[in-house]
């Protein structure tokens, strides 16, 4: 790690008139902390990852690829093979394994990121954007990217990503924040709801078969409230509901706070690991088992390959769009 390096690290921090505090790293574009007041009026980060933005961009952090907080792309999740089709051509991605995971090796959260723009006036906001050139990571097209954040004076993180291209290639961008709503421990006491019926079905590479899953009587159906416990979860739940509506929410009984989120896209990949790394210190004292859940909105994983998921294309002339908010609510009965 460089001093140049580290020196080119910028966090943009952005509050509102609830006092809550929006950190953004210009480092893969990354979500590095947000700050609320619970229900004992205490302010605790809820967001899971390094303590320092320079342990971002260490070997360490590239290996253990969590991706904290971060944007993901050009294709958010697994591509079969590392391969896909656009008409009769066809496109070699990096693989491990037949897997093409995150964008590739270096993937949009191993990028520095553009500060276009900052806003601290009510409703503050920080807009950045990342030009990927033509062929890299193997996918085609020159991509301009824009990743806008605002965080409200309702305490929502927005999150908007957008996208343009000089030739037909494939998109799929998403955040990768992890959230503990104690502020710290584990997320084994938090309640989670998402509005969904079917999982998609997954091999033993995790990647999708082309079937769906009916969660009637499944261990992993949410559909109604429910303790998250000590259950890992790395599953792509098919959304029920429309753009603007509840998605998912998860509550922390603990701190009294709630999270709901809703998207435009039509899935959320829901992300329990056991562990994380020991690689570096956490900005809260997180547990070591089920420490943090990630919930992911964006396009079905492998979408290139099966005629059946949503296109992923993008065109010349077109724009891509995800507009992600995570709503932040306390009970401040406790």
């Amino acid at each position: 790690m460089s001093e140049s390096q580290k020196s080119d690290l910028k966090l943009i921090e952005l509050v509102n008139g609830k006092k809550s505090r929006l950190q953004i790293l210009n480092y893969g574009a990354s979500i590095f902390s947000f700050k609320m007041y619970n229900n004992k009026q205490e302010l605790i980060d809820l967001v899971v990852g390094p303590q320092v933005p320079e342990d971002y961009i260490t070997g360490e952090y590239h290996d253990q690829n969590k991706c904290f907080g971060a944007t993901v792309g050009r294709f958010a999740g697994r591509i079969s093979d590392g391969k896909f089709k656009i008409g009769e051509e066809e496109y070699r991605l990096f693989e491990e394994d037949g897997v093409h995971l995150h964008g590739g090796e270096y993937g949009f959260q191993y990028k520095l990121w553009d500060i276009e723009k900052v806003e601290q006036e009510k409703n503050p906001s920080v807009i950045l954007s990342y030009t990927s050139d033509h062929l890299e990571e193997g996918y085609p097209g020159r991509l301009k990217v824009w990743a806008k954040f605002t965080l409200t004076e309702e305490n929502e993180i927005k999150v908007s990503y957008s996208a343009k291209t000089d030739k037909e290639t494939i998109v799929n961008i998403t955040n990768h924040s992890y959230f503990n709503l104690n502020g710290g421990g584990s997320v084994s006491d938090h309640f989670m709801q998402i509005n969904a019926s079917k999982i998609l079905e997954l091999d033993e590479k995790n990647l999708p078969t082309g079937n769906l899953i009916k969660l009637k009587k499944n261990p992993k159906d949410y559909r109604e409230n429910r303790l998250l416990g000590n259950r890992e979860l790395d599953d792509v739940y098919v959304l029920d509901v429309m753009e603007n509506e509840m998605h998912a929410q998860l509550f922390a009984p603990l701190s009294g706070i709630k999270m709901k989120v809703n998207s435009n896209q039509p899935v959320l990949v829901i992300y329990s690991p056991e562990k994380l790394p020991d690689n570096w210190t956490y900005l809260s004292k997180i547990d070591r088992k089920y420490p943090a859940v990630a919930i992911e909105a964006q396009n079905y994983p492998d979408a290139p390959n099966f005629r059946n998921f949503p296109s992923s294309s993008l065109k010349p002339g077109e724009l891509y769009e995800n507009n992600i908010v995570f709503a932040f609510s306390v009970n401040k009965s406790g």
